[in-house]
């Protein structure tokens, strides 16, 4: 099942990704999809504010990934865009089994190595500020979180 969400301003997805963070859970998995500019770093800046993430949060595009452990768990911010078939050099998979949560931008980029139970969010635009962020999850621990807030 899809749930969908619409964002129509910065402030409306800072927010809901503040109330999914309600909802964490260690090793939680969330992937976003969607466009350049479609709004995938400003939900991950709603989320580390609500897991009271101090440090700013960038897009981690050249460094592929950015730990960030000064919250109330630690985060694992991943822009997979320029990716190319190192994620097992650079121990990508590793994330999955460490008690933080994974943001993962770009996600199609290790399509075939991603959990099977994790949260997709697609972004799509559809106005200057509007978005449609449609929400998949997969697992009942996801279901329960997209019930919770959607």
């Amino acid at each position: 099942m899809n749930y969908k969400y619409t964002s129509r301003s910065e402030d409306d997805t800072l927010e809901i990704a503040e109330n999914i963070e309600s909802e964490k859970f260690p090793g939680m998995v969330i992937c976003l999809n969607g466009e350049l500019g479609s709004g995938k770093t400003v939900f991950v800046k709603g989320f580390a504010k609500a897991l009271e993430v101090k440090e700013t949060i960038t897009s981690p595009t050249f460094s592929l990934i950015k730990e960030y452990d000064d919250g109330e768990m630690p985060l694992y911010h991943m822009d997979l865009y320029r990716l190319e078939d190192k994620k097992n050099d650079i121990g990508l998979l590793d994330y999955f089994n460490k008690e933080g949560i994974c943001l993962i931008e770009w996600p199609e980029m290790m399509e075939e190595d991603l959990p099977e139970e994790r949260l997709d969010i697609t972004f799509k635009v559809v106005g200057e500020e509007t978005r449609i962020l449609v929400f998949t999850p997969h697992g009942s621990k996801y279901e329960d979180v997209c019930a919770a807030i959607l």
